[in-house]
């Protein structure tokens, strides 16, 4: 009997903790398509992520597979001849990384697969970063750093093939909310068309349900470039309604976006695997 009646009080937390984690992530997709009437979109890149403090310890190493998927979005509406359409488009890429210093990780995307409407896979290219997490008391709640990419992509996912980025990283935790944003910096290395340096502002606030549940909401903001600054209706737009579950040494993010504005990718989902490798 008491046995029968542990049992009973261990189904019944699961039940109810179930029904919490399921209503916080309704509760997140009312929030994000409510809340973003304003805003506008931004097309699927191979990583839709709001960087923060996450780290490989020295001398370990990472695993993540970003997959990406338009459901809605761009058909022979493109921005020059020969690019893809991202309509019905698959972005799958493995990033590894690797720690090299307590603060100092670097990372390889490769390689960027795609996979068009039509089912045909290839090789879209490489990227390199190295990102920096400053020292912190262990009971500090703020959390900064810098991340730089670099890489080459096939030109008919960018005109220009060598983009570079530099990012900058900047978060709070207080109790279950976390609250991180990136200033993101780009520009084009070498290519026929140039342009002055874009800026986008990623922005991401997350609620712990419990411990290895959180649900929140990720905003991706274009804010123009270095010439038409601050134009957000003339701009890449899009948020996403997203969640994140541990299970045992694997990650899981989940995330559903929908953008605004013209152009744009009206509908992206996006996962990201953390596949341990140790």
């Amino acid at each position: 009997m008491v046995l029968g009646g542990r049992d009973q009080g261990a189904s019944a937390r699961r039940s109810r903790r179930w029904r919490r984690d399921w209503a916080g992530l309704l509760g997140v997709a009312v929030a994000a398509a409510t809340s973003t009437a304003a805003f506008t979109a931004r097309a699927a890149d191979e990583e839709i992520q709001v960087y923060m403090d996450e780290m490989d310890a020295k001398g370990a190493y990472g695993l993540d597979v970003h997959v990406n998927y338009v459901s809605k979005g761009r058909g022979a509406d493109v921005d020059y001849a020969g690019q893809m359409a991202s309509q019905g488009r698959w972005r799958i890429t493995p990033e590894f990384s690797y720690g090299l210093t307590p603060n100092i990780e670097l990372g390889a995307y490769l390689p960027l697969t795609t996979i068009d409407e039509h089912g045909k896979a290839e090789v879209g290219g490489v990227k390199g970063r190295i990102k920096f997490i400053a020292p912190k008391a262990a009971d500090s709640p703020f959390f900064w750093g810098v991340n730089f990419e670099l890489g080459k992509v096939r030109r008919d996912l960018d005109i220009n093939p060598w983009n570079a980025e530099l990012k900058g990283i900047a978060g709070y935790r207080k109790g279950p909310w976390t609250v991180a944003g990136n200033f993101n910096v780009d520009w084009a290395v070498s290519g026929p068309a140039r342009g002055p340096t874009a800026y986008q502002l990623a922005t991401k606030v997350t609620y712990a349900v419990h411990e290895g549940f959180e649900v929140g909401v990720e905003n991706y903001n274009g804010l123009g470039d270095a010439q038409r600054f601050g134009r957000l209706s003339q701009n890449d737009q899009q948020v996403f309604a997203v969640i994140d579950k541990s299970f045992g040494k694997w990650d899981l993010d989940l995330g559903v976006g929908h953008g605004y504005g013209q152009p744009e990718d009206r509908w992206v989902f996006k996962a990201i695997v953390g596949v341990p490798i140790d």
